[in-house]
């Protein structure tokens, strides 16, 4: 399985059902608290009215109606926190994350600390994939108010910025509130298989299958199992069991694409992970073994937004940051491919490979210096490595 297979494509499904619970609303009768003390008499009026509105038209689910008259109220109560908090929820609810966020924003500078924007914000921050600075705002919440909902989402987070240990703490706080939540079952048990606890994996593997043994959740993490002891027949059987039962299971597209390739059945690997893609284009694995098949068939024009799509939900994507690089130098942007891979050396400082073609890319460029630096680096790397092989090598015999 790929290293990086479970950064992020398991959290789809699951974070859809918890969205839906967790924006906060003002109560009815707030708005008025920061109306501008000069409306007449006829504005206040109007406010009460498109308030009163907005919120029935937000409880129905009509959005862009109540987004009509939110926008109306806050031209008469410019700084009222409720009316902007509310105005941003029917923005988030129809995926316009990036004007909600600022919404939020300026509710906080009007009024710092406010503990319901705050976390409305932190869930706006986790949608638009901004991981890291919805972390502190999910932390505070969980630790004020841990509910089921608040630990859950805080443990998607930390398993979203790799931060594994942290996550397993918060999802099995989690599942103590709610033990027959099988997707939080599911994620915390990618997270026990990235810190390789498999005694952990174990454990989750054994209540999803006291829930349901014939649930989708159970087969895929048969199928992970049997992907993990290089069962790949017994594998591919157990995640089109997942497939016949639940089409739309996020990531088991893109886990039969990875034995696929490893399989070097480059056709059929492809056709997965565009499947996968098809459902949930922001997938990362996907769009980075779309963009690593593209560039080994010299394609690297074809290459590149598909990268750029996996490192936009994962910005420490190390092996996609390294594909984009060498596709920029394939290009003849050497320039170009200079961010891509100082980040990928900044992830992994380890990966021997991503300094030797940002050496590559340093002395396209005319670096010469730095392009030797970042050599010497590779060797002193590869020989340590090495050195390491050969001392376990000896330690087995």
């Amino acid at each position: 399985m790929h290293k990086q297979a479970f950064a992020s494509i398991h959290m789809r499904g699951k974070v859809a059902a918890l969205i839906c619970l967790f924006f906060l609303l003002f109560g009815s009768a707030c708005a008025f608290s920061q109306a501008d003390s000069s409306a007449t008499a006829r504005q206040k009026q109007l406010l009460a009215q498109d308030w009163s509105r907005g919120n029935i038209a937000l409880r129905q689910g009509n959005n862009s109606e109540a987004e009509k008259e939110f926008r109306i109220a806050l031209s008469i109560a410019p700084n009222s926190i409720e009316i902007i908090n509310n105005l941003a929820i029917s923005l988030a609810r129809q995926g316009r994350d990036r004007e909600a966020i600022a919404l939020y924003e300026r509710a906080l500078r009007l009024k710092p600390g406010d503990s319901i924007t705050e976390r409305n914000l932190a869930v706006a921050y986790f949608r638009a994939h901004r991981y890291k600075d919805a972390l502190p705002l999910l932390e505070a919440f969980s630790k004020s108010t841990p509910t089921f909902q608040a630990l859950d989402i805080t443990g998607l987070d930390l398993f979203a910025l790799d931060r594994y240990p942290q996550s397993i703490e918060y999802l099995e706080r989690a599942n103590r509130l709610q033990p027959d939540d099988l997707p939080t079952l599911d994620i915390l048990g990618q997270a026990y298989w990235r810190v390789k606890n498999y005694s952990g994996v174990t454990s989750v593997f054994d209540r999803i299958m006291t829930i349901n043994p014939n649930s989708p959740e159970a087969h895929f993490m048969m199928g992970l199992a049997d992907d993990v002891m290089s069962k790949e027949d017994d594998a591919l059987k157990e995640f089109q069991t997942v497939l016949a039962e639940n089409p739309k299971y996020p990531g088991v597209h893109s886990s039969l694409g990875l034995i696929y390739w490893r399989q070097h059945r480059v056709p059929e690997a492809t056709k997965e992970f565009q499947q996968e893609l098809a459902l949930y284009p922001n997938d990362p694995v996907s769009n980075y073994m779309m963009g690593e098949i593209l560039r080994q068939q010299n394609k690297p024009e074809q290459a590149i937004p598909y990268l750029q799509a996996a490192i936009a939900v994962n910005p420490n994507y190390r092996d996609a940051l390294m594909d984009l690089g060498q596709c920029h130098i394939m290009l003849n942007q050497p320039l170009q491919a200079l961010k891509p891979l100082k980040k990928a050396t900044e992830v992994d400082p380890d990966f021997a490979q991503a300094h030797f073609v940002l050496g590559t890319a340093l002395s396209m460029a005319g670096q010469h210096a730095e392009a030797a630096r970042e050599r010497n680096i590779c060797k002193q790397l590869q020989a340590e490595q090495n050195a390491q092989i050969i001392q376990r090598t000896e330690h087995a015999h």
